[in-house]
C-alpha cells in the first residue's frame, strides 16, 4: 500500500458520500471484505459522516434533545473510528510480522494506522476548503483566503504522504518497527468511568 492508493480511496468514499450528503445514508463498501481498500474505505466513511455530524450539532437553534441523540452518535463514531484504527494497525502488524528489525531499528510516534488516519481526514479538509475556495454565493475575499488554505492543506497532504510512505519502508527493510496499543478509551467503559459505575453501583 501507498498513500497515494489510500487517499485515492478516501476520494472515492467522500464523493460517494456528496451524492446523496446525508448522514442518515445507506453504507455500502465496494471493495472486498478481506481487503485493506476495504478497510481504508469504511475509516474514511465513518469519517466523512462524523464531519456532518459536527456541522449540525453547531447548529445555533438544535433542539436540546436532537443534539444529545447527534451527541451520542458522535461518540459511537468515535469508538468506530478507533476500533478500525486498530483493525488497519492489525493489518500492517500481520504485513511485516516476519521482518526482523535491525539492532538500530527505532519506533516511530504513531502507528502507520494513525497516520493514515489523520491522513483520512486530512482528504475531508482538502474537499471541503475546495468547495468554500469555489463557492459561488461566498464573497471574493472569502474565496481567496479558503484558497490560501487549501493551498497550505495540499502541502501537509505532501509531506504527511512522504511521511507515511517512508514509514512503510523503513519497517520494510527493518529500519523502524511497531508495536499495538490500544486506545483503552475509558469513558466508554462501564467499569472505568465513574459516572457510569457509581450510577450501576
Amino acid at each position: 500500500m501507498t498513500s497515494a492508493q489510500a487517499f485515492h480511496i478516501f476520494e472515492q468514499s467522500i464523493e460517494k458520500y456528496h451524492v446523496l450528503d446525508s448522514v442518515d445514508q445507506a453504507f455500502e463498501n465496494p471493495h472486498d471484505s478481506h481487503t485493506l481498500d476495504h478497510l481504508l474505505y469504511r475509516k474514511n466513511w465513518i469519517d466523512t459522516v462524523q464531519w456532518h455530524y459536527e456541522d449540525l450539532i453547531r447548529e445555533p437553534g438544535i433542539d436540546p434533545v436532537d443534539a444529545l441523540v447527534l451527541k451520542r452518535k458522535i461518540d459511537a463514531s468515535n469508538q468506530d473510528r478507533t476500533d478500525t484504527v486498530e483493525y488497519i494497525d492489525s493489518y500492517f502488524l500481520q504485513q511485516f510480522k516476519d521482518v526482523a528489525p535491525h539492532s538500530n531499528a527505532t519506533i516511530n510516534t504513531e502507528s502507520p494506522a494513525w497516520a493514515i488516519d489523520r491522513l483520512s481526514i486530512l482528504a475531508l479538509k482538502i474537499y471541503h476548503m475546495n468547495e468554500e475556495a469555489n463557492r459561488p454565493s461566498a464573497s471574493e475575499a472569502h474565496r481567496a483566503t479558503c484558497a490560501k488554505k487549501l493551498t497550505v492543506l495540499l502541502e501537509q497532504k505532501m509531506d504527511l504522504s512522504t511521511a507515511i510512505d517512508q514509514l512503510l519502508e523503513d519497517m520494510a527493510a527493518g529500519r523502524k518497527y511497531m508495536k499495538e496499543y490500544k486506545q483503552m478509551k475509558m469513558y466508554n467503559d462501564e467499569s472505568l468511568n465513574p459516572v457510569l459505575y457509581q450510577k450501576n453501583s
